[in-house]
């Protein structure tokens, strides 16, 4: 029982190697809007019914992490928007995020820890997001623990985040956000834990999350990890269609043009490979360090030795 306990805390805490995006996907995605009525108000990026006003720097930093994968700038829009919505639980959940990628383990904890006040405090506003705030705070707690004292110390957390994800579906169980980010964990779980279901999964996401570029996303992650290497290409096709300037989504076609190639022993897709990399590499200044610069270097670098390889033994 210990076992399966260590295991499933691990599944969903230990994705760092995996790329900065699927932590902060699952741990931002759920915070894209606030409760501030600053002056510039701006779109739900999740609903077209029932639409939630956001501030104007919550929109700018939502669109810098992930239709630009720029963490620099959507730091400092966080900082900007620290300023004038003290209430929005957003914030400080962004900056615990961002501080796990840079390793700032004090700073994750005391954003953490400011995120789950703040979405206690909306709970009479709106018990939706509450409840959503909370599962997120406790998950970025959890995250914490994880990597500061091991998974023991991260259960009790997680148990927290399913409870919470519970009271946010008796609210409303068909909410785009709530489906985007219980699909993001239900996709970790089915690609890493035995007799789980990532069909089902991927069909819950697909059927009722948004928006769809962060649907196909996840997706492309999950099939990679299935070393479904067909089905990943196609969805991670359809991330770079929508997010063409994010230099994460790139990377992340890389590494599944990577994988193919490999295991077809393809030097065309190889190539294509090293493109997408290539391409990420434009603007791997704008991508955390230890998440995705210093993967990147080493995948691209691999791929180079790889096609040398290849080119060797057909010439």
């Amino acid at each position: 029982m210990q076992d399966k306990s260590n295991k499933l805390v691990s599944s969903l805490f230990r994705v760092r190697r995996r790329g900065a995006f699927i932590f902060s996907t699952i741990a931002l995605t759920t915070l894209s809007w606030g409760f501030s009525m600053g002056v510039g108000l701006a779109a739900d990026p999740f609903r077209t019914n029932n639409a939630r006003d956001i501030g104007e720097k919550t929109e700018q930093a939502f669109k810098a992490l992930f239709e630009e994968g720029n963490y620099p700038r959507a730091k400092r829009l966080l900082d900007e928007a620290k300023q004038s919505e003290t209430n929005d639980p957003l914030v400080p959940a962004l900056r615990a995020s961002l501080a796990y990628t840079e390793e700032d383990w004090s700073g994750m904890e005391s954003y953490a820890n400011e995120t789950v006040r703040v979405a206690r405090a909306i709970a009479t506003a709106d018990p939706l997001r509450s409840s959503l705030y909370l599962a997120v705070g406790n998950f970025l707690q959890g995250a914490h623990k994880f990597q500061t004292s091991g998974p023991m110390a991260a259960i009790g957390q997680l148990q927290s985040v399913f409870r919470y994800f519970e009271q946010a579906e008796r609210i409303d169980r068909n909410d785009p956000e709530l489906n985007l980010i219980k699909g993001y964990f239900n996709l970790i779980l089915a690609v890493n834990l035995p007799f789980s279901s990532p069909t089902q999964a991927i069909n819950q996401l697909q059927q009722f999350a948004s928006p769809q570029y962060l649907v196909h996303r996840g997706i492309a992650i999950a099939y990679r990890d299935l070393k479904d290497f067909d089905q990943a290409l196609t969805f991670a096709n359809k991330a770079v269609q929508s997010t063409p300037n994010n230099p994460e989504i790139h990377y992340l076609r890389g590494q599944i043009l990577r994988e193919k190639g490999m295991r077809d022993n393809n030097v065309n897709t190889l190539e294509e490979a090293l493109r997408s990399f290539d391409i990420a590499m434009e603007k791997i200044d704008q991508t955390p360090v230890e998440a995705t610069q210093e993967p990147l270097r080493r995948d691209r670098t691999s791929t180079i030795e790889a096609l040398a390889r290849f080119r060797g033994f057909t010439e």
